[in-house]
């Protein structure tokens, strides 16, 4: 690639812009900076913002095929190779207070062994947490050290977040041997969530497993091994994200077959309960005619007998209901 001066990574706009040190340090992009295999530059940028959109348009830094997908045009993720330059589109936990509706965030990469260029939108935690190890010089040294670190980090933070639902899973189980049905909705949402992860990760690996076997020439074969070990715990991690969907699948027929349970016991009471009262309703609806000639009806105590006898054909019918083990 053609040499990268400060003056061509003048944007107004930034999220960060430094040049690594290669000792785990940074440094600040002046317009005499010049990015190097050594000393790379970085530009990280909100493809949202006016300036940082009018700087991906009309760089000469990156291919036009680029351009687009660095605009957030793309958001599936996958690697792309043209000339030195590589793009690459990946998938991030999201971790920002709106993450509900969208478990995913997208960072886009154009990177070479003297430039990075990374776009988003919303925060990625895992860039942050690589600018604070440069703060403390123990971040990266090249574009392929960069590039390792940030996937390292990404791929930690969907572990912990495929363990935190597992660990949801787990409640909802243990609360359904105590006949607790989880409220409307919830698994629903962490069954979407696991759908959307499975549906974006699973080429994410792919992605990983090529970056590990391509002979990128910014990438050291220390960088190489370690992105397999990558790509390989995310295998791992998608292995248990599978088992967690077929759970949650156990969990909604456990609770439709509790649900069914519970329907089957109140139609069964409430047929009992008409089983008892229908000789009582035929007797008092017989005696309860406005004709002459009614058993009773000219005598004091008929009403008292009558009543004895409803009571006893009630105590009669739930003797039999128990001798039958209806009750």
């Amino acid at each position: 690639m053609d040499k990268v001066t400060g003056k061509q990574l003048a944007v107004t706009q930034t999220i960060h812009a430094y040049q690594l040190d290669g000792k785990g340090g940074i440094l600040p992009i002046t317009d005499k900076t010049e990015g190097t295999a050594a000393q790379p530059c970085w530009l990280h940028l909100d493809y949202e913002q006016p300036e940082s959109m009018a700087w991906l348009n009309n760089t000469e830094l990156l291919p036009d095929s680029f351009k687009e997908a660095l605009s957030g045009e793309s958001c599936r993720p996958r690697v792309s190779r043209q000339g030195d330059g590589t793009l690459i589109i990946l998938r991030s936990i999201n971790l920002n207070s709106e993450s509900i509706p969208d478990p995913l965030v997208t960072l886009r990469v154009f990177i070479t062994d003297n430039l990075i260029v990374s776009t988003r939108h919303r925060p990625v935690q895992a860039i942050d947490d690589v600018v604070a190890e440069l703060g403390k010089n123990a971040g990266p040294t090249h574009s392929g050290d960069w590039l390792v670190d940030i996937l390292d980090s990404l791929t930690d933070q969907v572990s912990d977040f495929i363990d935190d639902i597992h660990g949801q899973v787990i409640e909802l189980e243990d609360g359904l041997l105590d006949r607790a049905v989880p409220g409307r909705g919830v698994i629903a949402l962490i069954r979407k969530q696991l759908i959307v992860l499975r549906r974006h990760l699973m080429p994410q690996r792919d992605v990983f497993s090529r970056l590990a076997s391509e002979r990128l020439p910014w990438m050291s074969n220390d960088d190489r091994h370690r992105m397999q070990d990558i790509a390989e715990r995310l295998g791992r991690g998608l292995d248990d994200l599978d088992a967690t969907i077929a759970r949650t699948a156990v969990i909604v027929d456990e609770i439709n077959a509790l649900l069914a349970d519970a329907m089957n016991r109140r139609t069964y009471t409430m047929s009992l309960m008409a089983m008892l009262f229908l000789p009582a309703t035929f007797l008092t609806g017989l005696f309860g005619v406005n004709l002459g000639g009614i058993p009773g009806g000219d005598k004091h105590g008929a009403f008292t007998i009558f009543c004895i006898c409803l009571v006893s054909v009630v105590a009669g019918i739930l003797w039999w209901f128990k001798r039958r083990k209806w009750l």
